[in-house]
């Protein structure tokens, strides 16, 4: 039995066949989830900044403003999660999407299940992001005491506030997303330890089943592009070939 919601989240599907319209607002609808439909990329836009939404599906192959470019352009404005909707075959969209900074993608013919659970897996992930964000807004209004952090992992030039969802190289901040964050963070748990891509997957995007591991590659080169002086030669996030990744103990 699902879990019950606090509240009703609010979802956006985006797609212009209005048969997986209905399919996917019947499902969601049957799990507790509000539903807005919009046929086309500018009408998603639209609604995205006229109403709150929670989490967007959204269809790459639309009218009027592709669904890359709808992805770009809301995640430019704002934090939602956005899972990509893509043909079997459309390899490079996949890889584009997560590019631009969608936060999962799931390919047609789908499997409805499948889609529910990320769906789920995306929204509990994104309610940690307003927790954090009251966490800020409260350090701004207070001046930040002396006391010891424990809730600290340093290693290296690399350091993690848990409690912040912060991440430092050389005591500078880096603009990571949650995502990023918790991929560095399960990493930096037992350094030196190599962790699967399946592993990191399953934990640390909170699916019930393995997704596709090119999701897990693709945050990575993300993360070093933030983290790494010399992303050819990686001296913090390091690859272990054909098995995983791990934060080198230095």
């Amino acid at each position: 039995m699902e879990e019950e919601l606090d509240y009703k989240k609010t979802i956006l599907i985006v797609d212009d066949e209005k048969m997986i319209l209905n399919l996917l607002a019947h499902n969601l609808e049957k799990e507790g989830y509000n539903v807005i439909e919009a046929s086309d990329g500018l009408e998603a836009v639209n609604i995205a900044q006229e109403k709150k939404i929670d989490l967007i599906l959204l269809d790459v192959m639309l009218p009027k403003l592709d669904g890359l470019s709808v992805c770009k352009r809301i995640k430019n404005m704002m934090n939602i999660p956005i899972l990509m909707v893509t043909a079997k075959d459309d390899e490079l969209d996949k890889i584009l999407g997560l590019e631009l900074g969608a936060d999962d993608y799931i390919t047609k013919p789908f499997n409805i299940r499948e889609l529910l659970a990320r769906v789920k897996a995306n929204l509990r992930k994104y309610d940690i992001v307003s927790n954090i964000e009251k966490v800020h807004q409260d350090n701004q209004n207070k001046e930040i005491s002396n006391i010891t952090r424990t809730n600290i992992i340093t290693i290296g030039a690399l350091t993690l506030d848990l409690d912040r969802f912060e991440a430092m190289i050389n005591n500078q901040i880096v603009d990571l997303t949650l995502r990023e964050f918790e991929v560095l963070r399960f990493l930096a748990q037992e350094p030196g330890q190599v962790v699967t891509r399946e592993t990191l997957l399953e934990k640390v995007w909170g699916y019930e089943y393995f997704g596709d591991i090119r999701t897990v590659d693709v945050t990575v080169r993300r993360i070093r592009e933030k983290i790494e002086e010399d992303t050819s030669n990686p001296r913090i996030l390091i690859t272990k070939r054909g098995v995983g990744y791990y934060i080198a103990n230095n």
